[in-house]
C-alpha cells in the first residue's frame, strides 16, 4: 500500500496571554515528533500537540490528517490548529467544570446526598445506609462500576433511575453496584458516575447536558465544539478529526492489519451528518449518559489549552474570572491518594498497572511513580521530574494528554487519532502509557517545556 503523505507542520505559537518567543529546540521537536507519528511500524494517523511554558504557549503543532482517503492519499485532510477531537475521557475535567460552576451558584453541594438532586433515593443496596454525593462521584468513590454499562441510546428510552434501583426494568442483577466496599471506601474508576453526574445536573437546572455545558463552560472560554457534534458549525464539522484504527472486524473477531487500510472508528461526516443524540422530547435528568458527560466532548489542542491556561492562573480567563480562586484550589486539591496496598482503592485500569494514584475532582495527579522498566506507573517523562495535574483519554482509537503543573505553569497536551498497529504490543517501559506516548511527552518536555538551555544545566 502506498504510505500516507501526512507529516506536514501546523499552527503558529499562539496563546491567549501571548506569544512566547521561539526555541532553537523546536524545529528538533518538529522532526523528532514527525518521526514518532510517521513510524512505519507504528504510524498515527494524526497527532496534535501542544505545549505550555510559563504560562504561555511555546509549541503548537500537528502531524498528519484529520480525514484520510485511502483510495486517493492527495484527498485527505490534514489535521491543524483548529481540528477538534474527540477528548474522550478528558471530556470528565470538563464535565467538572460545569459541577464546579452548579456548586458556585449554590445550585449544588458537594457533600449533599445527591438522592436530594435526584428525586430518588439512589444507594448501593449492599450498603443501604451509606449516601453518596457529589464528591464520591467526581472522585470515583460511589461504589459504581460499568459492569452493567454507562450509556444508554435515546431510542431505549431509558430512564436512569429504572438503571439503578433494584425493581427497576433495567436494573438487571444490579452489577452497577460493589459488593466489596462502600460508597466513600474504595476508589475505583468508573464511567457511570458521570451519567449520574449529567443527570443531576440536567434536574437542578431543567437544561440539557449538552446545551447546558456549553452556556457553563464553552462559550465563556470561547470554545469551539462541545458534546454534541450534530449542532455543530458545517465548519466545525468538516474540521472534525474522523478517529482510525487498522482494525477490522472478522466474523465478531477485531483484527488488527497494520498492513491494510485506515478504518474509520467514530465522527466519520464525509458522506453522513452526525445523528441527534436526543429527540424532541427528552425529559432532562432522565438520562445524563445520553450526551457523554465521560467522554464524548470534541475540542481541539488549543481549546484543551485554554482550560489548562485558566486553571493555571487559578480560576481567571482573559483577565476575568471564570471560577473563584478557592473553587479552582478545591477542585484541583488532592483528595485520595493510593495506600501501596489496594486496601482504599485500585490504582490500575485494564492493562495500564499502577496508572492512577492520586485524585482530585475530576481530575488525575500524576505521582511520577515508575521508572523501573517493568511497565508500571504514572511517570509522564523519561527519567522522570514532572508531577502533574489532568486526565487521559482513551476511546476508539484515540489516546489523548493533558497535564499540567500548576506552580511551575507548565503544560503539554496530545491528541492521537488513532494508531495503524495493536497499541498493546507497543507498550511503554517506565510506566503504564504505551511507548508512542512516552516518546511524545518526553520529546514535548525536553524540547519546549524545559527547552535547550535549560537542558544543559
Amino acid at each position: 500500500m502506498r504510505s500516507l503523505q501526512l507529516f506536514g507542520l501546523g499552527a503558529a505559537l499562539m496563546s491567549a496571554s501571548g506569544v512566547a518567543a521561539p526555541s532553537a529546540a523546536l524545529p528538533a521537536l518538529d522532526r523528532e515528533l514527525a518521526a514518532i507519528a510517521g513510524d512505519p511500524a507504528h504510524p498515527l494517523a494524526s497527532l496534535s500537540v501542544l505545549a505550555v511554558r510559563d504560562g504561555k504557549v511555546v509549541y503548537h503543532r500537528q502531524f498528519g490528517q484529520r480525514s484520510i482517503d485511502t483510495d486517493n492519499p492527495s484527498h485527505g485532510k490534514r489535521a491543524d490548529r483548529n481540528t477538534l477531537y474527540r477528548i474522550a475521557s478528558i471530556s470528565k475535567l470538563v464535565t467538572t467544570l460545569g459541577v464546579m460552576k452548579l456548586v458556585e451558584a449554590r445550585q449544588l453541594e458537594l457533600d449533599r446526598d445527591v438522592s436530594d438532586y435526584l428525586g430518588y433515593r439512589l444507594r448501593n443496596p449492599h450498603f443501604p445506609d451509606d449516601p453518596i454525593t457529589l464528591r464520591m462521584l467526581l472522585m470515583h468513590r460511589s461504589s459504581l462500576r460499568d459492569d452493567a454499562g454507562y450509556y444508554w441510546e435515546a431510542r431505549l428510552a431509558v430512564d436512569l433511575q429504572d438503571v439503578l434501583v433494584p425493581g427497576g426494568k433495567q436494573y438487571g442483577t444490579g452489577a452497577m453496584w460493589a459488593t466489596n466496599a462502600g460508597p466513600g471506601t474504595y476508589f475505583q474508576y468508573a464511567n457511570l458516575p458521570w451519567g449520574v453526574i449529567g443527570t443531576i445536573i440536567e434536574r437542578v437546572t431543567g437544561e440539557r447536558f449538552d446545551r447546558l455545558l456549553r452556556r457553563l463552560v464553552l462559550d465563556p472560554l470561547g470554545l469551539r465544539g462541545g458534546f454534541h457534534p450534530a449542532n455543530f458549525s458545517t465548519a466545525d464539522l468538516a474540521n472534525t478529526a474522523t478517529l482510525y484504527r487498522k482494525r477490522t472486524d472478522a466474523g465478531g473477531n477485531e483484527v488488527w492489519n497494520p498492513t491494510g487500510p485506515w478504518v474509520p472508528q467514530v465522527d466519520d461526516y464525509r458522506s453522513e451528518a452526525p445523528v441527534p443524540r436526543a429527540f424532541a422530547d427528552y425529559i432532562p435528568g432522565s438520562n445524563g449518559t445520553l450526551f457523554g458527560p465521560q467522554g464524548n466532548c470534541r475540542l481541539s489542542a488549543a481549546g484543551l489549552s485554554t482550560i489548562m491556561l485558566m486553571l493555571m492562573n487559578r480560576g481567571v480567563h482573559r483577565g476575568k474570572p471564570f471560577l473563584s480562586e478557592s473553587t479552582v484550589a478545591e477542585m484541583l486539591k488532592e483528595q485520595w491518594r493510593h495506600d501501596g496496598l489496594g486496601v482504599n482503592g485500585n490504582n490500575s485500569f485494564g492493562e495500564h498497572r499502577g496508572l492512577m494514584n492520586a485524585w482530585g475532582l475530576g481530575n488525575q495527579h500524576f505521582l511520577d511513580h515508575g521508572g523501573h522498566g517493568d511497565g508500571v506507573g504514572d511517570r509522564l517523562v523519561d527519567g522522570g521530574g514532572f508531577t502533574a495535574i489532568g486526565h487521559l483519554g482513551d476511546a476508539w482509537g484515540l489516546t489523548s494528554a493533558m497535564v499540567f503543573d500548576v506552580r511551575t505553569r507548565n503544560g503539554m497536551i496530545f491528541l492521537i487519532g488513532g494508531p495503524g498497529f495493536d497499541p498493546d504490543t507497543n507498550p511503554g517501559t517506565y510506566s503504564s502509557l504505551y511507548r508512542h506516548e512516552q516518546k511524545i511527552l518526553t520529546a514535548i518536555y525536553r524540547r519546549a517545556v524545559l527547552g535547550v538551555r535549560r537542558q544543559a544545566r
